[in-house]
């Protein structure tokens, strides 16, 4: 018995290499940037949901990066339960139909998220959501963004080595 760790390969490769290993091992085939890491998200928004007391079905989730963490991330709570979701990446709202700077993953992701068929930036996106989660790069989130989101929101401000939004100044705008 043994199983397989990938580690430190980027999107949308990561999904290709994983799939093929799937289809033609019968071992588990694990990889660390993106099951790890939906794990540990999953986790602690479960938490921090039961403290604002607010259910996995009935918010409105923006995932900002759409790299393999991104991705992962966002099935993973799709498939426990989470029904609202919104999926940004550099060049702002993946949306079904959008041509810029879309590969067969954001393509599919695409499909499965943003019900409301919204188009925009990132700042069009967090209008009312409940949670960010931030899987992309520092300093992108904005104290004047995190005022437009609803009431008793959540951040996950995950980008390294330097957050979307530094804790206090995401707490000062209201999170």
């Amino acid at each position: 018995f043994g199983g397989i760790n990938l580690e430190d390969i980027s999107a949308p490769r990561c999904f290709e290499i994983e799939d093929r290993l799937k289809k033609i091992l019968d071992i588990p085939v694990f990889h660390d940037d993106q099951h790890g890491t939906a794990i540990v998200v999953l986790s602690g928004l479960i938490n921090a949901l039961k403290v604002v007391g607010k259910d996995l079905d009935n918010i409105k989730v923006l995932v900002n990066g759409a790299g393999a963490s991104a991705i992962a991330v966002l099935k993973f709570i799709m498939s426990a339960g989470v029904k609202n979701a919104i999926l940004c990446d550099s060049k702002g709202i993946i949306y079904k139909g959008r041509k810029e700077n879309m590969n067969p993953v954001k393509e599919k992701m695409a499909k499965i998220t943003n019900e409301d068929k919204i188009k925009g930036t990132l700042t069009d996106a967090i209008v009312g959501a409940d949670v960010f989660l931030g899987l992309s790069v520092g300093g992108v989130l904005k104290p004047e963004m995190v005022k437009t989101m609803a009431k008793d929101s959540i951040i996950f401000a995950m980008a390294n080595p330097t957050p979307e939004i530094m804790p206090d100044v995401a707490k000062a705008a209201g999170a």
